[in-house]
């Protein structure tokens, strides 16, 4: 039996499974620490295995049509979660009103619920009445901590001497989240000590030991509770490598995110994800995606440090046209490009190590 923080977990995900509006759902998927996923909800991919739906390689996780569905199957089984937990990732953050009544259910089980979503599930007095009566535990992992928790900056970073790294990227939802797991494990993988400091709700649910939520931290202590979060991370584990997960991107309208990581996380060097096929900012037509080489600039402008790769989310494109585009990039560039959900992250590893300190 896998060994997890919280147990099995099924995930809901109903109409946004393999779409940007679950990246939640896709991360947990695809690794965590704090649950053993045994299944995902959502009805149109009902009978398929989940990580066939969304990488191409079955990862034995079932898709069911609804809870009802998911929780006979899996009593049958013997694999009964003791979770759900919410996987939508839609803008805004807000919870469909569809998904209460998934929610309702699950309580009545018995299942712990872990959402996070902005529509805070522990200020429903009638989902929390029915937690309270059959025992259930609900965290809304995106709900700002208090003010006595949280973090003021204090320049304590400038002692952190390991190799800090930040997996920024040039839009919103385009897999800096995974590709910063990814490099994780390859740089493990490869006999180096890496951690990944999470900077979102997801990489929490991943299991990410150093995190902190940045779109729910008040302002003011956003700084500093990346900072602590980094430092945290070299005091406790003395790694050779900290990996930052980006938020956002520099430019995007609704999501202006990376900044905060620059300033604060002091990363040595930039990896920048990147989706050659995208046009326009996830979720906003008309507002056109500022070419690859203008964000380079703008980052390493703002930052002082260099971006080092790019990294490639294939979305939209056949196998057989993700080299050429690496290809593309780096002619235009200067600068070497993977796509590590397609083929790992040994050559991108091999480029870091270079700059180990």
């Amino acid at each position: 039996m896998k060994k997890t923080i919280d147990g099995k977990a099924l995930v809901y995900c109903e109409g946004a499974f393999n779409t940007p509006n679950g990246k939640t759902a896709h991360g947990l998927v695809r690794f965590t620490e704090r649950y053993e996923v045994v299944g995902v909800i959502d009805s149109r991919y009902a009978g398929k295995d989940a990580g066939q739906v969304l990488d191409g390689r079955n990862n034995g996780i079932p898709v069911f049509k609804d809870i009802e569905t998911a929780a006979t199957t899996l009593k049958k089984e013997g694999n009964m979660p003791e979770s759900l937990v919410i996987g939508l990732a839609p803008d805004g953050g807000r919870l469909p009103k569809e998904a209460k009544e998934s929610i309702k259910k699950a309580l009545m089980m018995g299942w712990n619920v872990d959402s996070g979503l902005h529509d805070f599930l522990t200020n429903d007095k009638e989902l929390m009445a029915i937690a309270t009566g059959h025992h259930c535990r609900v965290r809304d992992v995106r709900k700002t901590p208090d003010r006595d928790q949280l973090h003021f900056f204090t320049g304590a970073i400038e002692q952190v001497p390991c190799l800090k790294l930040a997996i920024l990227g040039t839009d919103s939802a385009i897999g800096k989240r995974t590709t910063a797991w990814i490099l994780v494990h390859a740089l493990r993988k490869a006999g180096y000590k890496a951690e990944m400091v999470g900077t979102g709700q997801t990489a929490w649910m991943q299991g990410a030991k150093y995190s902190m939520i940045m779109d729910s931290c008040i302002n003011d202590f956003v700084s500093g509770e990346i900072e602590h979060a980094v430092v945290s991370a070299w005091e406790n584990e003395k790694p050779d490598v900290i990996v930052i997960e980006g938020q956002g991107s520099l430019m995007n309208p609704a999501y202006p995110g990376g900044f905060e990581i620059l300033a604060a996380g002091r990363p040595d060097y930039v990896v920048l994800q990147h989706a050659p096929r995208r046009l326009e900012y996830d979720g906003f037509p008309g507002y056109r995606l500022h070419s690859l080489p203008e964000q380079i600039h703008a980052l390493e402008v703002i930052s002082g440090k260099k971006v080092i790769a790019v990294t490639v989310n294939h979305e939209d494109m056949k196998q057989e046209e993700i080299e050429p585009a690496c290809e593309t990039i780096r002619s235009e560039t200067g600068i070497p490009a993977f796509d590590v959900l397609a083929f790992g992250a040994d050559e991108l590893v091999q480029v870091l190590v270079t700059k180990l300190k």
